[in-house]
């Protein structure tokens, strides 16, 4: 069996996958920082440890799902942010070209500035408006200069088995009669188990390159509330609020895309993938919860 090592286990994207190649032609290798239940322990910021492990291990590929994804708390942490997003992401490339591995790594729409009016295909220009996005760029930059054989899949707005804004409304709607949401940002849902299901599909290919990877359709953050809200019968209000007004209640919360729609271009040209509506995903998502 062809042995496939994943970072960040744990979180919600590396349990997706667990779940989608469990059963298939790989040999999963689990990792991530803390040591768990059939998951070793691997500080991705360390480069001997990871140099260590992957020639120890062997894999056919690396699937990079770890990442620093408190965007606030990175504006006062900004060497840790890059620790995690980019020397991280440097590590594993060069250990996957030294072990003549694929490298799978995950990366996000907020690597562009978000004033756009038309979603973002991979040919796109970058600009970051926040740490977390400058140092996921980085991360990007540092795979294509040091893998051999590398994909890298851009995704936005994830939920999926663990700490999610889907779950956070859901937990707000228990003790709320109304929440407010911000309306003028806009994006696509994605949940980990559509975008497991593609990296799945890359995996074994020999199509190499930039990737956007999110469910099909767009909305705003509010409209998204509501549809989780319907969908799951609760009764919670919200209220639509523009970044400003969100940004006067919230002073500390660093500045996000306001348009973080992505085309999935590539994927359509190169072998005319497509992942579900999001809001199949989430109905799906919703009644997998029940």
């Amino acid at each position: 069996m062809k042995k496939i090592l994943i970072t960040g286990s744990n979180g919600q994207l590396g349990r997706a996958m667990n779940i989608e190649l469990a059963g298939t032609e790989y040999e999963l290798f689990n990792t991530d920082i803390a040591k768990g239940e059939n998951i070793h322990p691997l500080d991705i910021t360390n480069v001997d440890e990871v140099l260590g492990l992957v020639k120890e291990v062997r894999p056919y590929a690396i699937v990079n799902c770890a990442a620093y994804t408190a965007v606030d708390a990175q504006e006062k942490d900004v060497d840790m942010s890059y620790k995690i997003n980019a020397i991280g992401p440097r590590n594993l490339a060069i250990a996957a070209r030294e072990a003549g591995a694929k490298l799978l790594h995950i990366s996000t729409d907020y690597v562009f500035s978000g004033d756009n009016d038309r979603p973002y295909i991979e040919f796109d220009k970058t600009g970051p408006v926040s740490t977390y996005g400058r140092t996921k760029l980085q991360g990007e930059n540092f795979v294509r200069e040091f893998a051999e054989d590398y994909f890298i899949v851009r995704t936005a707005w994830l939920y999926g088995d663990g700490k999610n804004f889907v779950k956070t409304m859901l937990r707000l709607s228990e003790d709320h009669d109304e929440v407010s949401v911000v309306c003028d940002q806009l994006g696509s849902p994605t949940s980990a188990k559509e975008l497991a299901k593609a990296l799945h599909y890359l995996l074994p290919t020999d199509n190499y390159g930039l990737f956007h990877g999110t469910c099909e359709g767009d909305t705003n953050w509010a409209d998204f509330t509501e549809k989780i809200f319907k969908t799951a019968n609760k009764k919670t209000r919200v209220n639509h609020v523009t970044t400003a007004e969100y940004k006067e209640m919230n002073p500390q919360s660093t500045d996000r895309p306001a348009y973080s729609i992505l085309d999935n271009y590539m994927l359509r040209l190169t072998g005319g993938y497509k992942f579900a509506d999001w809001e199949q995903a989430i109905e799906e998502y919703l009644g997998d919860m029940k």
